[in-house]
């Protein structure tokens, strides 16, 4: 009973230890990032559900493609990755550990047939001054060297770069880190929206499924600015916010500027300028009404939505507005608005008028000629809002698989092994990389002793 539990533990554990689980999740993990790729994630659009049927849908939705990052399978693997990364270490770390703290310091004969480096030489003088000699030696191509005695015989023993070996080991550590960094993102940050318009302060934020979000503190936007190429494109669009505690602003989060690429950040929030618009609510729009058959222009007035009374009866509804209509029709300027028009006695009709084209009223028709003046309007700014509780843990991890990287791939241990038997010198010499390479600077080592 005893040996088959610990048969199955110890097949449990050579499982999480094998190299062959490790690149199967590492195949998984990059195929499920290339479905999420492909695959639109959050807020699924519109026209990316119409081209796709109902049961590939459901399908989608099921295996959790839409918000593949976050699906319980995609988090199951990075879980598997982790641990099979942490049993690989647990079981080679040891044997790797013994070779750097306690390296072999004796080359006896047995051991100098299993170098792939060694070269032998006589030297003149007493084997405690050839020591002295080989010690100099030895210093400039590695560490300071160690001498050791036995039954007569003196060896010397010198290292470079031990610590090289664990680089590996690091790069593991580093993706575990970058892995709890951003599990640690996931379930305890967030990613949300926020549309403010100008002299409005937004204390709630709102993620992908609308569900409110606190933030603890409140953020407004004093001003909103946004400038355009000459084709009508926005150049650049800049929010001025500040931050508020218990209705006060915050010194220091006073007026500060926020546009793409440059956030802002507050307790471990940040605010990026994300995108804006015309807050259609309160606006108030200026038109202008004249009779076809002549007369003066009537000023009227109103806001987004509501009716407006027309000389002579009927009424005017400015359905939507905009300031620039350049950006939507690029063979126009100026100032636009999409109104509805009901006279009485007649059906309701909905058009385009301008401030800068009065040719386009001019060709409409109807009784009255519309000009719209432009408006008393206020733009939103629309902030994506992210917390990632887990990003320095994500950084770290980050900062060490360059760390390890570099021990791994651009250190080797190098070490030397001298043997003194009288007169008779053997030196030894072997690397963890790079065997060419070595090879040249034992030989160069070789030289060095020779002219000594």
């Amino acid at each position: 009973m005893t040996t088959g539990k610990k048969g199955f533990l110890q097949s449990l554990w050579d499982f999480f230890c094998s190299l062959k689980l490790a690149i199967s999740l590492l195949i998984s993990l990059a195929i499920t990032s290339i479905i999420g790729t492909i695959i639109p994630q959050g807020n699924i659009p519109p026209e990316y559900l119409q081209t796709i049927s109902e049961t590939k849908l459901r399908v989608y939705q099921t295996l959790g493609f839409f918000d593949m990052y976050h699906s319980w399978w995609y988090i199951l693997l990075l879980y598997l990755f982790t641990v099979n990364l942490i049993a690989c270490s647990i079981k080679r770390l040891p044997r790797v550990w013994k070779i750097i703290s306690e390296p072999t310091l004796i080359m006896d004969e047995n051991f100098e047939r299993s170098l792939a480096n060694t070269h032998e030489f006589k030297m003149q003088g007493d084997a405690k001054g050839i020591a002295e000699k080989l010690k100099a030696a030895l210093r400039g191509q590695a560490s300071q060297p160690v001498l050791t005695e036995r039954d007569g015989v003196l060896y010397l023993f010198a290292q470079k770069n031990p610590y090289c070996r664990l680089g590996v080991y690091v790069t593991h550590l580093s993706i575990i880190f970058i892995f709890v960094g951003a599990l640690i993102g996931s379930f305890f940050g967030y990613k949300a929206f926020v549309q403010i318009p100008e002299g409005v302060a937004a204390d709630t934020v709102y993620t992908r499924t609308e569900k409110p979000v606190p933030l603890g503190f409140a953020v407004r936007c004093e001003k909103f600015t946004v400038s355009y190429y000459n084709t009508g494109a926005p150049r650049e669009f800049k929010s001025v916010l500040t931050i508020l505690e218990n209705g006060k602003p915050v010194p220091g989060y006073v007026n500060i500027p926020v546009i793409v690429n440059d956030p802002l950040s507050y307790k471990g929030i940040t605010f990026y300028q994300s995108s804006y618009g015309q807050a259609e609510e309160g606006a108030l729009h200026h038109l202008s009404v004249q009779s076809r058959s002549g007369g003066p222009a009537v000023k009227i007035m109103g806001r987004t939505g509501e009716r407006i009374s027309l000389p002579g009866g009927g009424y005017l509804v400015v359905v939507e507005a905009t300031q620039n209509v350049t950006q939507f029709m690029p063979q126009y300027s100026g100032p636009a608005a999409k109104v509805e028009v009901t006279l009485p006695g007649k059906q309701p009709e909905t058009f385009i008028v301008f401030r800068d084209h009065p040719e386009v009223e001019q060709q409409r028709g109807g009784s009255q000629l519309i000009a719209y003046e432009g408006g008393d309007v206020k733009l939103y700014t629309g902030l994506q809002v992210a917390k990632d509780p887990g990003v320095w843990i994500v950084w770290l991890g980050c900062a060490l698989m360059v760390a390890g990287i570099g021990m791994a791939f651009f250190m080797s241990h190098d070490r030397y092994w001298v043997r003194i038997d009288g007169g008779r010198v053997v030196l030894g010499g072997s690397a963890s990389k790079n065997p060419a390479a070595f090879q040249g600077k034992f030989e160069a080592l070789v030289g060095r002793i020779k002219q000594l």
